[in-house]
């Protein structure tokens, strides 16, 4: 699994991703930030869109991503004396010599793991950095059949100014690969700076899950407690869902 983002997309993720997602799922993991007393992981921590808030919140976060492009973002914002938090790691072999009483995978983490090998071994790994009663939180979205049977075509999902003047624009391809269950991502940035009109573009693999599939692998892995739930409010599954919010718990 490797999935460095350019450096450009590092640079402008915030700006498109903050209004994209902040009223979608920043309360969510917030909340159950805020209720665990002890350590708590990000994993895909990214530029910390929402690691600054626990950070903000007293909270006692670790965070880690295998984007070095990501964290160098991050780590601007970051006090320095709290760098020893962010680290470049995977969520298949990550290493502390700690627990963690909560370990939260937001905004589509798992669907960067292609392989159901990998898939199992990043689940035993938080499975092991888990305390007695710790819980795993990860998301994935309900696939669009639409999507799946369409895909996308150079659909501009992003189109405002980054700084006074200065527009940023980003188009979103989408290649659906049925048998092998993986959307082929193509990503296209056209930017404008004081010497004209600049493009960069990142193509990347997104495997894309069923309910009884994610059952299934979460049964297979060493958890045994598990729930999904459908939406970021709490609903239950139901034909209208959008989102697969699995909440995995270690036994006492």
């Amino acid at each position: 699994m490797k999935h460095e983002y350019p450096k450009n997309f590092a640079r402008f993720y915030d700006t498109i991703y903050h209004p994209m997602r902040d009223g979608v799922d920043s309360e969510y993991f917030r909340n159950l930030i805020r209720q665990t007393d002890g350590k708590v992981l990000e994993i895909g921590v990214g530029t910390g869109r929402l690691f600054m808030n626990a950070i903000k919140d007293g909270a006692d976060i670790y965070g880690i991503d295998i984007s070095q492009s990501m964290l160098d973002v991050l780590y601007r914002k970051l006090d320095k004396n709290q760098h020893h938090r962010i680290s470049l790691q995977s969520i298949a072999d990550f290493s502390f010599d700690f627990e963690f009483d909560l370990v939260i995978a937001p905004f589509r983490v798992i669907m960067h793991l292609i392989e159901k090998e990998e898939q199992i071994r990043a689940l035993n790994n938080v499975y092991k950095h888990l305390a007695a009663g710790g819980m795993f939180v990860f998301d994935t979205f309900v696939p669009d059949p639409g999507i799946l049977h369409n895909g996308i075509d150079k659909q501009k999902d992003f189109d405002d100014e980054y700084k006074p003047g200065k527009r940023l624009r980003r188009i979103v391809t989408s290649m659906p690969d049925l048998v092998n269950q993986v959307l082929n991502i193509l990503f296209r940035l056209e930017w404008e700076e004081d010497d004209g009109l600049k493009t960069e573009e990142w193509k990347f693999p997104l495997r894309f899950f069923f309910r009884y599939e994610l059952e299934l692998l979460i049964e297979r892995s060493d958890f045994d407690d598990y729930t999904i739930i459908g939406d970021y409010m709490g609903k239950d599954l139901d034909k209208d869902s959008k989102e697969f919010i699995v909440i995995c718990k270690k036994d006492n």
